[in-house]
């Protein structure tokens, strides 16, 4: 019988993954018990999850799925959004996002995200911190809130929300979108430079105020979770002594425990075969990334963290840079950073669902910081408000290979 693949649980970090090798042993294509009841479907294999992926038969719309259902998005029609929309209507908002988050204008943000990250960890000192409980959250938040424009006093109130977005208390989701999407509209006030003002200018013309706001949120609340969700992951293999240069170890950490082991559901728009299954209309369909990125018979090439098709993961660049981004300031600024515990102590908790996997704590003491560093403190992202939007000093030395 296989073990229910969506069921919360928590394991050492060492401790191996009981549900990967049972999906991929029950074949290419796998009915489970949905969560919310009835059947779904998860791919196993590579090639068919590529098919899938690309297969416009195979839709995102939440208004496709199973009566009932109700821990999804707003459908299409109610929010328009990059998670919702498929065809024509989803190329014309992934137009408007994609040149704002591409690699070249995501690398031009590098000194600015080094600087950060060596803010944030420098302002934690030389004690033992536990990384997951504040730095794995607000790194990537004051990221984003920097590069939208978004004043960095609003960076608690964002924190805030987006813990309260994993609340299962009735009514506290939509009230976290409300408050993160309200605090977004500070990035399109008069006089403020950043890329929520050039998304708003990129979107396809009649696009409300409303689903402008949304999609604020989903940038947020998305690239905080994506790097919230590895980040523990990143430095306890590096603190463990892995020697691998930082593009390797961000690459590896990124296909062995991608931010999530699920895509998104995905459902059936008319009955179709696939691996020889006839699936009905409205079927539920996931793609089991986790484990066709740790298939040990799978042949190197590009993974499937960020998705794979028009719905690739428009994050991707952002992510990859903030993890790279850690990994070096680790290493140059703080060479005696070490585990507070012994790497097998650490422990891993998958919250259910389709969510994603994350360390339960992570305990580190960050020596090595300087004389200089210490006193005078470097100045940090503790300056006013209207001063925190100013590019950190540039330091090429202080990054390697990204």
């Amino acid at each position: 019988m296989l073990p229910d693949p969506f069921a919360a649980s928590t394991r050492g970090i060492t401790e191996p993954d009981p549900v990967r090798p049972a999906l991929r042993a029950a074949g290419p294509l796998v009915e489970v018990a949905a969560p919310e009841g009835g059947s779904a479907w998860i791919v196993t294999e590579e090639k068919l999850a590529r098919e899938v992926l690309s297969d416009p038969r195979i839709a995102k719309d939440p208004a496709l799925a199973p009566a009932g259902w109700t821990a999804l998005e707003q459908t299409a029609a109610e929010q328009p959004s990059l998670t919702t929309l498929d065809g024509p209507e989803h190329t014309r908002l992934r137009r408007a996002h994609a040149p704002l988050l591409s690699a070249k204008r995501i690398q031009a943000q590098a000194d600015r995200i080094h600087g950060i990250a060596r803010a944030l960890l420098t302002d934690l000192g030389g004690e033992t911190v536990d990384l997951m409980d504040g730095f794995s959250t607000r790194f990537p938040l004051t990221v984003l809130l920097d590069l939208l424009g978004i004043p960095l006093h609003l960076l608690d109130a964002a924190v805030d929300a987006c813990r309260r977005m994993s609340d299962p208390e009735p009514g506290t989701q939509g009230k976290a979108i409300a408050a993160i999407a309200d605090l977004a509209a500070a990035g399109l006030t008069p006089n403020r430079n950043g890329l929520a003002t050039e998304l708003r200018d990129s979107l396809p013309a009649g696009t409300s105020e409303k689903d402008l706001r949304y999609h604020l949120f989903a940038l947020i609340f998305a690239g905080q979770l994506t790097t919230d969700a590895s980040i523990g992951f990143l430095i306890s293999r590096l603190l463990n002594g892995d020697k691998a240069s930082v593009n390797d170890l961000v690459r590896e950490t990124l296909k062995d425990h991608p931010p999530a082991p699920f895509t998104l559901w995905r459902f059936t728009t008319v009955e179709l075969d696939l691996a020889g299954i006839r699936l009905p209309a409205g079927a539920p369909v996931l793609v089991d990334i986790q484990g066709i990125n740790t298939d040990p018979a799978r042949k190197p090439g590009p993974d499937l963290t960020f998705g794979a098709g028009p719905h690739f993961c428009v994050g991707a660049q952002l992510a990859q840079l903030e993890l790279r981004a850690v990994a070096t300031v680790l290493r140059t600024d703080f060479p005696e950073a070490r585990l507070a515990v012994p790497y097998g102590e650490l422990r891993q908790t998958f919250l259910g669902g389709i969510q994603g996997t994350r360390l339960t704590s992570l305990p580190i003491r960050l020596r090595g910081l300087t004389g200089a560093e210490r006193s005078p403190r470097r100045r940090t992202l503790q300056a006013p408000p209207e001063e925190r939007c100013a590019p950190p000093p540039a330091e090429p030395d202080a990054r390697t290979a990204r």
